[in-house]
């Protein structure tokens, strides 16, 4: 059927475009140059005795018109460095059409993982090694490229553009999988996986070839700069996907369009799924505006980046910037999209005076909420302290079982005299009768329930340290809002969490600590760490200082009064609640009988990943009323869903709870599907294919144990909330320096008159 007898499934939304879209000045030549370069490397003007698949036709290349596109995301580039830009995007999406006919469309599998083991030989970090000999357009084509772009950059560069690029090309077989199984993705696995197959993490490695401005190596990794990545890259995805639905879903049989995925998750139809997706566009643009004015500041700082090396970081976001707009003008553009109603060439809806033509887009006037952005206050309109009541509980989907450790009993018992070793249930020091735990709340929270259940198979040792690490995490997640929240002192805060590294030394620790938090880690530490080998004790430490890291984060969100972005949460609450430490603590049961690189696969880091979520959704459905309610807290995804999706509390319980059964169904498919096949591809013996077995089990009990723990307990129950801490909103009373401790005593029910006469005589008292 012609494309223009073929029905647009849904009318564009409208976007939000916060900054304008410039054209490069040397377009003409970029196109001059690219055709010429396509006819060299063999991707058009292919032999027409069939000896090679004719991908491209010069017809089909001069409408989708690349030159187009990066003159557009690249505004400023030279034109030599628009010309070798433009080359990588005609290779990219060259390879993406290649792997499309040969492979995907006709379900090679075992051709595809041939054809993409090779293409890692042709990206040398190591510039003295040489690449094999090509044998067809992609590895031609990648070998040129390679050796035009990477001498001039760093080593650490080379490594990032070495990875984004491989994960570009690997991930393919990503969606090959879903096609042949017909399997539709769940949203999170969807942005996931769309980040490392889409291309756009790639692209923002471009970026700084492109200005010229590489970022230093030392904060590339950090949470500001990597959120920047992640937001451009899902704004690109996103962006992409709405244009691109039509071709992909009604011509080429894809799955991997996150409109589709919205359709599929919420039973809704494609414009509302549409809709949708533009929805967490904004979103994600709007938390990359966030994360550029009030992340970097305190990143330059704290890093004590020097003039140039800031100026280069801002070089690299309004890079990204234009990169953003760019391309969404070059998709209203081009050929290969759905771009009807989108505002592009041709279109004079918006303009003034019926102007239109290249480069008007800065001036075509947006009118909606959405196209505005103004849908972004809606985020910081949240009252604290509202009252939601007890949460109806949904039918949760549990495969897996769990039996309880015949030690718990012994561990309580030991866990609570631990804790009170470490003064966990002492009231806080100058404070009388201020507690963050006493006796009954650490019974009420019978975190050692919780650590028999996740781990029933352990020694009576062995789940006494599982039982004192969960009531170390459990308490210092009370303390550290209880200190810092209430009093939002993020100087504070970020003080008191740089002085954890310090009791988690790699020999014998010599900081003395000042509070039960720091009493508590330094006494596990000294107990977990020691038999570990260096690796080991790095990620465990590293998973720790994620988690009380993480903190910081949910804290900004509060003292900007800020509800997260849906995609930010779920990526950050896994830290928070500490998946990652207790994960930690089930892989170093193993030994080195899992190779380390098996946990990297994207297989095993799908299954954490799915486990994680579905624990922590879990707490957030059981916690809404504790933290809505009686905390004042707006870090939970009932509420993130029910703010983004404009519902009740009720229906916003049943949407969460539906990604928790999809996460756990993506968890069954990956241990049914993929884990045999990287057991097969990775050659793993014997020994270690019963290890990952075992893991994948205790991931399995873990889940199953943090379901059954929470439905147990009475810390999240209406009558324990109303018997221990009231809901109430400190209004008036003391204020300035030196008064958080009244403020303290008034949360947490300690003798107030007590505090302010201490206070008086301080001469603190207001």
């Amino acid at each position: 059927m012609a494309d223009a007898q073929v029905k647009q499934p849904f009318k564009l939304p409208e976007f939000y475009v916060p900054w304008p879209a410039r054209l490069n000045p040397h377009l003409e030549a970029a196109r001059v140059h690219s055709k010429a370069w396509a006819y060299e490397m063999g991707i058009i003007g292919v032999p027409k005795d069939g000896s090679a698949p004719e991908i491209w036709n010069e017809a089909k290349f001069d409408a989708m018109d690349y030159a187009l596109l990066c003159a557009y995301t690249h505004p400023e580039a030279p034109s030599l460095e628009l010309d070798l830009v433009t080359d990588w995007y005609v290779w990219v999406f060259y390879f993406d059409d290649h792997f499309l006919d040969v492979y995907k469309r006709t379900q090679d599998q075992v051709g595809a993982r041939e054809y993409l083991d090779r293409l890692p030989a042709f990206m040398p970090v190591d510039l003295s090694a040489a690449p094999p000999t090509p044998t067809n357009p992609v590895e031609r084509g990648l070998a040129d490229l390679w050796a035009r772009t990477v001498p001039t950059k760093s080593e650490a560069w080379r490594r990032r553009f070495f990875e984004s690029t491989k994960s570009l090309l690997e991930e393919s077989n990503w969606e090959l999988n879903n096609i042949s199984e017909r399997r539709v993705s769940n949203p999170i696995e969807y942005i996931e996986m769309r980040r490392k197959v889409g291309g756009a993490p790639w692209s923002a490695d471009l970026v700084e070839h492109a200005v010229f401005a590489e970022i230093p190596a030392r904060i590339a990794a950090s949470r500001p700069m990597t959120v920047l990545k992640d937001t451009f890259s899902d704004g690109v995805h996103l962006r992409n996907d709405l244009f691109s639905y039509q071709r992909e879903i009604q011509e080429e049989g894809e799955l991997a369009n996150c409109v589709l995925v919205f359709e599929k998750f919420l039973n809704v139809d494609a414009q509302r799924a549409a809709n949708l997706v533009n929805e967490v566009l904004t979103s994600r643009l709007q938390q990359f505006e966030n994360t550029a004015l009030t992340e970097l500041p305190s990143l330059f700082e704290e890093n004590a980046l020097n003039p140039v090396e800031r100026a280069h970081v801002l070089t690299y976001v309004r890079g990204l910037q234009d990169w953003q707009s760019g391309g969404h003008e070059w998709h209203m553009r081009s050929s290969r999209y759905m771009n009807k109603g989108a505002g592009g060439a041709g279109d004079t809806d918006g303009l003034p005076l019926g102007l239109s033509g290249l480069g008007l887009s800065a001036v075509r006037f947006p009118f909606s909420a959405s196209a505005l952005g103004l849908n972004r206050f809606k985020s910081f309109t949240h009252t604290p302290y509202m009252p939601v009541g007890p949460v109806k509980l949904p039918k949760f989907y549990m495969p897996y079982s769990t039996s309880v450790s015949p030690h718990l009993d012994a561990a309580r018992r030991h866990s609570k005299e631990w804790a009170r070793q470490m003064g966990m249930l002492d009231s806080l020091p100058g404070l009388p009768g201020v507690y963050i735990w006493d006796d009954h709340k650490f019974d009420v929270a019978d975190v050692a329930l919780c650590g028999a259940l996740i781990h029933p198979e352990a020694s009576a040792e062995q789940l006494n340290l599982t039982a004192c690490w969960l009531v170390w995490g459990t308490y210092a997640d009370d303390y550290f809002p209880a200190f810092y929240g209430y009093t939002r002192d993020m100087a504070g805060a970020k003080l008191f969490n740089a002085r954890l590294s310090a009791f988690m030394p790699d020999g014998p620790c010599t900081a003395v600590p000042t509070n039960p938090v720091e009493h508590g880690l330094a006494d596990l530490w000294a107990r977990t760490a020691g038999p570990m080998t260096d690796n080991a004790r790095r990620l465990f430490r590293k998973a720790i200082q994620d988690m009380t890291a993480s903190w910081l984060w949910e804290l900004a969100n509060q003292i900007q009064n800020r509800i997260p972005d849906p995609v930010d949460y779920v990526e950050m609450r896994r830290k928070t609640f500490g998946s990652d430490l207790t994960m930690s603590l089930s892989r170093l049961a193993h030994g080195d009988a899992i190779p380390q690189e098996i946990f990297h696969t994207r297989p095993v880091r799908g299954l954490e990943n799915s486990a994680a979520d579905y624990a922590c959704l879990t707490n957030d459905i059981f916690s809404y009323q504790k933290e809505i309610e009686y905390e004042g807290e707006l870090n939970n995804g009932v509420l993130v869903v029910q703010r983004f999706l404009e519902i009740e509390p009720p229906q916003a319980v049943e949407i969460v709870n539906d990604l928790m059964t999809a996460r756990m169904r993506q968890f069954e498919h990956t241990v049914k599907m993929e884990l045999p096949l990287l057991i097969r591809s990775t050659g793993l013996d014997a020994k270690a294919q019963e290890k990952l077995r075992t893991y994948v089990e205790k991931l399995q009990r873990w889940m199953c144990g943090v379901l059954r723990w929470h439905m147990t307990v009475d810390r999240y129950k209406e009558f324990e909330l109303r018997n221990t801490r009231k809901p109430r909103r400190v209004v008036g009373g003391p204020s300035g320096r030196g008064t958080s401790a009244a403020r303290l005593a008034s949360l947490f029910g300690g003798n107030r008159a007590e505090v302010e006469k201490k206070l008086e005589k301080s001469g603190s008292s207001t």
